[in-house]
């Protein structure tokens, strides 16, 4: 009878690894959890993995080049089908698409594109529009002043294409005389010490005379706000983010913070997560929607469309969505 119950619970469990064995395993490789979206981002890729019959491993590097590029050799050592980046660094992370091709594994950038190498694929939401959607919104609000430009860290390629976004927009106006650039920085990291730090230096370098900002994301707009409310500037500073955090959306319904744009999130978690079960059953994949040159090739694109968010849409675009709940808005 001990051996009729040894030998079915053998055969069970070799069921049971058939079973798991069977379903493609996707590897996502997360810089770090530095601003709150990106849990969200993880939460609706697995999801999304699971739904569609995958298995999700993840990763986060806390923001270090090298760990990153560690993690993803165990991804590797571990036999993912398919590996999903959001890159630390847009340059060295070009060493984790060469190591997952030399082992026959797809690589898709998610939000942040990864330069210089045969990167596969893309999905993001257009990063030139979030800028241009910051600048149309602000321009059409306060047509003429002094304007400042806090942008991301230039290792996220992100940054640049925000900025020529908010340039395309602003620099007609510049050419009118119409609004002066006054400060015009990158910062180091997308932190709310960011934006504290630069808005302290603009507020002096100006002697605060100071019309709007652009921040790069709402990271750093939280920091800049910081900085406005504590020399008493808040609410009269137009102010401009992106990511629609929870701090942030509550900060537009107080009339301090001007506007955000959201990247519908988890439209572009299932987006990663369908391709990459696509390219892992090797069955064939969505058309693209664009392609984007990461200098080296014109790497097939999926983007969705950002979307500008003030205080009279937040019901109908980031809780409709389910990115943020009403009731922890209002507190």
């Amino acid at each position: 009878m001990k051996t009729k119950i040894l030998i079915y619970l053998l055969l069970a469990g070799l069921v049971l690894v058939g079973c798991s064995s069977g379903k493609p395993k996707i590897g996502l490789l997360v810089h770090s959890y530095d601003t709150p979206r990106w849990q969200s981002d993880e939460k609706y890729f697995t999801e999304a993995v699971d739904q569609l019959g995958g298995i999700s491993v993840v990763k986060m590097a806390e923001n270090d080049a090298q760990k990153q590029i560690q993690q993803a050799k165990e991804l590797i050592d571990e036999g993912i089908s398919v590996l999903v980046v959001v890159p630390v660094d847009q340059f060295s992370a070009g060493q984790i698409v060469d190591m997952a091709h030399k082992n026959n594994i797809k690589v898709i950038a998610y939000d942040r594109l990864i330069n210089n190498c045969w990167l596969d694929y893309y999905v993001s939401s257009d990063n030139v529009r979030i800028g241009e959607i910051q600048a149309e919104y602000l321009t059409n609000t306060i047509p003429a002043g002094n304007y400042a430009l806090i942008g991301g860290p230039t290792y996220d390629n992100n940054s640049r294409m925000i900025f020529l976004g908010q340039m395309n927009i602003i620099q007609p106006y510049i050419d009118k005389g119409q609004i002066s650039l006054i400060y015009n920085v990158f910062s180091d990291y997308w932190t709310e010490a960011e934006g504290y730090k630069h808005t302290l230096q603009l507020i002096e370098t100006a002697k605060g005379d100071v019309d709007a900002i652009l921040a790069g994301n709402d990271a750093i707009a939280l920091g800049a706000l910081r900085a406005l409310k504590e020399k008493g500037l808040a609410g009269k500073v137009k102010l401009a983010g992106q990511d629609a955090d929870l701090a942030n959306i509550q900060e537009i319904m107080k009339g301090n913070q001007t506007m955000t744009v959201y990247k519908p999130i988890k439209t572009m978690a299932y987006t990663v997560a369908e391709l990459a079960i696509h390219l892992a059953d090797e069955s064939p994949v969505p058309l693209a929607t664009s392609t984007i040159s990461n200098g080296n090739r014109l790497v097939p694109s999926y983007l969705v469309n950002p979307m500008a968010i003030n205080e009279s849409n937040i019901q109908m675009t980031v809780v409709a969505e389910g990115y943020q709940e009403a009731d922890k808005i209002l507190k």
